[in-house]
C-alpha cells in the first residue's frame, strides 16, 4: 500500500463525521434538540484522529519526507496545509468550548458551536480536496521507494506509539455513533 493511500483512506473516515457534524449544526442552528455531548465527541474525534493521528502523519512524516525529496518547506503546499491545519485546531476549541457552555446551560453558545462546526466542515472539506487532487499527487511522484518505506515505517510507529493499541478502531466505533445519531429516524 502507498504512503498516501493510508491518508485518502482516513480521509474518507474524517469525512464520515465531516457529514454528520454538519447534519447536526445544520439541526442545531434550525432551533432542532441536538445534544451538546455530540459536538464534544465530535471534537474528541477530530483531536484524537484527525489531528492527533492523521495530521500528526502528515506533518511528522510525510511533509518532511516531501521537503527532504526536494519540495521547498516555507512555500508551496506545505506551509498551507500547516497553516490549515492550525485553523482547524482553532475551530475545534471553539465548538468544544462552546458545546461545553451549551452542556451548562448557556443556550446563546449554540450560535458559537454552529458557527465553528460548520467553519471546520468547510474547512476540512477544501483541505482534503486540495491533498487528495494536488498534494498527494506530487509526493507519490517524489518519494523515492526508500522514502517512502520509510514514511510507511514512520506512520506505523505513530499509530504504535502515540495513537496507542486499538485507537483507530475506537475512533471507527465514534465515526459510526456520530453517524447513526444524526440518521434520519434516529432522535
Amino acid at each position: 500500500m502507498r504512503a498516501i493511500d493510508v491518508l485518502m483512506e482516513e480521509h474518507r473516515i474524517i469525512e464520515r463525521v465531516l457529514d454528520a457534524l454538519e447534519k447536526a449544526a445544520s439541526a442545531l442552528g434550525a432551533g432542532q434538540p441536538v445534544r451538546p455531548g455530540f459536538f464534544l465527541d465530535a471534537a474528541d474525534f477530530i483531536s484524537g484522529f484527525a489531528d492527533g493521528c492523521h495530521h500528526h502523519k502528515e506533518e511528522g512524516v510525510l511533509f518532511e519526507a516531501i521537503v527532504a525529496s526536494g519540495m521547498p518547506a516555507s512555500e508551496g503546499p506545505i506551509p498551507v496545509m500547516l497553516m490549515e491545519h492550525e485553523q482547524g485546531r482553532a475551530f475545534t476549541r471553539g465548538m468544544r468550548d462552546a458545546a461545553r457552555r451549551l452542556e451548562a446551560g448557556d443556550a446563546g453558545a449554540a450560535r458559537q458551536v454552529v458557527a465553528n462546526a460548520r467553519g471546520y466542515v468547510a474547512l476540512l472539506r477544501d483541505h482534503i480536496a486540495k491533498e487528495d487532487e494536488v498534494l498527494f499527487p506530487m509526493a507519490d511522484q517524489l518519494l523515492s521507494a526508500d522514502r517512502h518505506d520509510a514514511v510507511l515505517q514512520g506512520f506505523a510507529r505513530i499509530e504504535r506509539e502515540d495513537a496507542g493499541a486499538g485507537a483507530h478502531e475506537r475512533f471507527l466505533a465514534l465515526a459510526a455513533q456520530l453517524e447513526r445519531e444524526v440518521a434520519p429516524g434516529s432522535g
